[in-house]
């Protein structure tokens, strides 16, 4: 039977590589946005609170004594490169994009909120603490994606209706 603090550990790794994950998706889809400026200075932003997490997460497992796993953050970047260039190979990106973006936010929310009742399990407040930090800020993205998915649609098909660039 496993210690609940090796869980916790091991769930802070996978956490660690969902956030390096996100940040090779999120540069790609930032990096081809250009008549969405709203959604690209959305995405910017948590793309540098994406960064923070990371970063986070990495000092919450020096603490307990454990690093990253390179092999989850390798792979989570190159499944992350691949979504990036499925992309190009359509002609609604921005729309299947935010799609992506809102699932993979309700992916993150769920693993933070597991993480936070694992913490607190294990008695762990500092990882609990920062966690519930992260969280906040997932909530926030996915509540942006979700009051904007209308708006982001509409713009899609207008521009798409008008022969004008759309997919980005």
């Amino acid at each position: 039977m496993a210690n609940p603090r090796d869980h916790l550990h091991a769930w802070l790794r996978d956490a660690h590589a969902m956030e390096e994950q996100a940040i090779t998706m999120l540069t790609s889809q930032s990096s081809r946005l250009e008549n969405y400026p709203e959604l690209k200075a959305r995405i910017d932003k948590h793309l540098q609170e994406t960064r923070d997490q990371a970063a986070m997460l990495e000092r919450c497992l020096e603490r307990v004594g454990g690093g990253t796993s390179t092999l989850k953050d390798i792979t989570g970047k190159i499944v992350a490169f691949g979504q990036g260039l499925s992309g190009l190979f359509v002609d609604d990106e921005v729309v299947k994009g935010s799609l992506a973006s809102y699932t993979f936010e309700q992916m993150e929310i769920a693993s933070y909120k597991i993480l936070i009742a694992a913490a607190d399990y294990a008695g762990d407040q500092e990882t609990k603490r920062v966690c519930e930090t992260i969280l906040q800020q997932e909530l926030a993205m996915a509540q942006w994606l979700d009051e904007h998915a209308a708006a982001i649609t509409r713009k899609f098909l207008e521009r798409d209706q008008q022969d004008l660039t759309a997919k980005h």
